[in-house]
Formats: C-alpha cells, structure tokens, sequence
C-alpha cells in the first residue's frame, strides 16, 4: 500500500514538473522570438483596436427604426420638410444622411435626387471602409514577418554552428529552429485573426449596403408617386 501511494506521488510531481516546464516555455516564447515579436505584437494590438472600432462603428449604423421610412413619408405627404430633416439628424446613421441628403434636394429634377443620394450613399461606404485596407495588410503582411523571424533563426543555427568547427552541439541548431518556429507561430496567429475580421467587417459593410440601396429605391419611389400627394 505504501509502494503504491509513493508511486502515485511521483506521477503527480512528475506531472507538476511537466507542466511547469510547458508555462515556462510558453512564458518565454515571446523573448526567443526577438524583436520580431514585438513587431506582431504590435500589429496584433492594431488589428484588434481596427476591428473592435469599425464593428462598433457598423453596428451602429445597421441600427435604425423599421418605422423610420413611414415616418419620412408620412412627413413629406404633410408637407413637413423641416421635421423630415430634424428627424434624419436626429437619427444620425448612414441610411439617415442620405435619406435628408435627398430631402433637402426636393423640388429639383428627380435624376438630381437621385444623384445626391447616391452620393452620400458612396461618402457613407467609404467612411465605414476607412481602415480596413491596413487590417487586410495586418493579415497579408504578419505572416510574411514570421517567416522572416523563420529564416533570421536559421540563419543563426547555422552561422552557430559553422562557428563551432567540430565542437558541434545539437542546442545549437535545435535553440535557432526554435526562435524560427516561434515567430512563424507568432505571424500565422495574427495574420488569421487579422484575415477573419477583415472578412467579417467586408460581409457586415455589404449587408449595410444593401440596406442603403434597398433605401434609396423606396425613397425614390416615394417621389414618383403622384404629386399631389406631396405638398
């Protein structure tokens, strides 16, 4: 009974010791990976802060009334042009401008409607793209660095090891492989968190965009209903 508590008690420090020696090398893995690291580092942090504020940034302009339109139209039909307008800027989302945008532009011809809404509709897109070219770069480039930090070890294995003359060491070797593993690691990670958000941000901008479409329709069909319903 004694052997057996005592060999279960080696186990379990065994299993301690093994898990202390994975922390610490997981703890350590940044410091192998020189100062290429702090350059993913870096792009990490940048690719989050872009995603975080532009998913903000497009959830919030997907947020709008359903009964926003009605509203419009049943203020236009009453002749209300100002409230329609204090009721766009009160709202203050992209569908919104572009809906005042057209507003202010009633009375002129309706192809000069038409293309002042769809103006606005472009300036709105390209202020919710903003940024996201340098989170499709953070995806195409990290990966590129850690494969740079890859050759940069090897070439330091074996620089060490072409020094050692024939006092060879497999540490030699086996610590550059080491750093260039770590930075591919490094760069593969960012470059998919950067790549995924980059994606989502693209499908969630076209969904909004074709909200801003489908927008722009009704509005105009709003103006070509018959003219006496519009005072």
């Amino acid at each position: 009974m004694f052997t057996l508590l005592q060999a279960s008690a080696e186990v379990v420090a065994q299993e301690v010791v093994a898990t202390q020696e994975l922390n610490f090398s997981l703890w350590n893995m940044a410091v192998k990976g020189g100062w290429l690291m702090l350059v993913l580092l870096g792009l990490s942090i940048a690719a989050i802060y872009i995603f975080g504020q532009k998913w903000w940034a497009i959830r919030k302009a997907a947020n709008i009334d359903k009964n926003f339109m009605n509203e419009i139209r049943n203020l236009i039909h009453e002749g209300k042009i100002n409230a329609a307008i204090e009721l766009c800027k009160n709202d203050n989302s992209p569908i919104a401008r572009l809906v005042e945008k057209g507003i202010e532009r009633i009375g002129r011809p309706l192809s000069d409607i038409q293309a002042a809404v769809e103006n606005t509709g472009n300036v709105e897109v390209a202020k919710l793209e903003k940024n996201l070219p340098i989170l499709a770069t953070i995806s195409g480039g990290a990966p590129m660095i850690g494969f740079l930090g890859t050759v940069a070890g090897m070439i330091q294995a074996f620089f060490n090891m072409s020094q050692a003359g024939n006092n060879i060491d497999i540490t030699l070797l086996s610590g550059g492989i080491y750093t260039a593993m770590v930075t591919t690691v490094g760069g593969l990670f960012v470059g998919i968190i950067a790549y995924f958000g980059y994606n989502y941000l693209t499908s969630k901008i076209s969904d909004l965009v074709f909200m801003m479409e489908s927008t722009t329709i009704e509005f105009m069909d709003m103006l070509h209903e018959p003219a006496d319903t519009i005072k």
